[in-house]
């Protein structure tokens, strides 16, 4: 399951489909925008600090994996946080993750 999840993020990220880095979500988040939040595991403090903010956009938050493993599956450092911007892919992960 995780597997595909990665997967799409990568497919997600390669289309421009998703933000990540606190400084741009923030951003992304003021504006109202994204459609799903994934946190990874070993990144606690991005919890607290976007759990609430996403509860009150009615945002959906994946936690999984870890700041590792979301960096590989975008191709990219380490990673705490991943916006997906695009409904498509984020109903794809959440169809995945239920």
């Amino acid at each position: 399951m995780l597997e595909r999840i990665y997967s799409l993020l990568g497919l997600a990220r390669r289309a421009g489909k998703i933000t990540s880095g606190e400084s741009q979500i923030e951003v992304m988040l003021k504006k109202g925008k994204g459609f799903l939040l994934i946190l990874a595991e070993d990144a606690p403090g991005t919890h607290k600090k976007y759990g609430k903010w996403a509860e009150d956009l009615r945002l959906p938050v994946l936690i999984l994996g870890t700041k590792q493993d979301l960096g590989i599956a975008v191709g990219l450092s380490p990673r705490s946080t991943i916006l997906v911007m695009d409904e498509g892919f984020a109903k794809a992960i959440l169809k995945i993750r239920s």
